[in-house]
């Protein structure tokens, strides 16, 4: 009898783990056989498998999830997982991987493990908040400030630097995210 397996990557069940603690659900998709894949899902935390998929069964799968609503994240790093890495709502490529599964996601990680994976979701969470925190201001000094000008209520020097006021601050918060996160 011959028995070959992968083998998990080294920093898989602290990532897995980590994926958690940021309130996602964790879900292998592979299309290795049933035994596999559940000893490789144990050995790492991750309580939902999907094994025995063809490539075409990834996309089918990825779409069911994102029909019920769910936003899907898919990570990947061979030809059987391009076509899931472009369905899903973001795509991570692994560093290392095939140029398909490279092309076809959305994010390309440098390196060999998968713990980068947590730190570009954790990235992607602080981006959008600045994003939305500086929408908010923009849109208050244009809601607030530029009627009151016009209307002859606000000094339009007052109006000017206020403007100029919320350049900066949309400058100053979206530098917010060169510190660690």
């Amino acid at each position: 009898m011959l028995a070959v397996a992968d083998t998990v990557r080294a920093d898989s069940a602290e990532t897995v783990g980590a994926l958690k603690r940021l309130g996602l659900e964790v879900v292998l998709l592979t299309g290795d056989n049933a035994g596999a894949a559940r000893a490789a899902a144990d050995a790492v935390g991750v309580d939902r498998v999907i094994a025995g998929v063809l490539p075409e069964g990834k996309v089918d799968e990825i779409a069911r999830l994102r029909a019920d609503g769910h936003r899907v994240a898919m990570v990947g790093d061979g030809v059987n997982d391009a076509a899931a890495l472009a369905t899903a709502d973001l795509g991570i490529a692994m560093g290392g991987g095939t140029d398909a599964a490279m092309h076809a996601s959305d994010i390309a990680l440098a390196g060999h493990g998968i713990a980068p994976v947590v730190t570009a979701i954790r990235l992607s969470r602080r981006t959008m908040r600045v994003i939305r925190g500086n929408l908010f201001w923009a849109f208050a000094y244009n809601v607030a400030a530029l009627p009151l000008a016009a209307l002859g209520l606000l000094n339009p020097m007052i109006a000017g630097a206020a403007m100029a006021f919320s350049s900066v601050f949309v400058v100053l918060n979206s530098l917010r995210l060169r510190t660690a996160p």
